[in-house]
C-alpha cells in the first residue's frame, strides 16, 4: 500500500466540491432522475484525483481546514 500524501486545494477547486455537495432539485422527467449530491461529490473528487494525481476514493480530511486532505497518490 501506497504512503499517503498531504494536498492542497485552491480556492476555485474546493468551490468546485462544494457546489458538487448541494443538494440537487428532483423532479422526475422523462422516467429519468438526477443524480444524487453523493454522485455528484464522487465525480468533482474523482476529477480533482485526475487534475492532481491522486487515487479520489482514498481522500481523508486533514486538520489544517478544509482546503487540505490525505490521498494515495496514482
Amino acid at each position: 500500500m501506497s504512503d499517503r500524501k498531504e494536498y492542497e486545494m485552491t480556492d476555485a477547486q474546493l468551490a468546485a466540491i462544494l457546489d458538487a455537495c448541494r443538494p440537487v432539485p428532483y423532479m422526475v422527467i422523462g422516467g429519468i432522475e438526477p443524480r444524487s449530491p453523493q454522485e455528484n461529490a464522487n465525480n468533482a473528487w474523482a476529477r480533482l484525483g485526475s487534475e492532481l494525481g491522486f487515487d479520489s476514493m482514498t481522500v481523508k480530511p486533514s486538520t489544517k481546514g478544509n482546503r487540505f486532505f490525505t490521498a494515495i497518490p496514482k
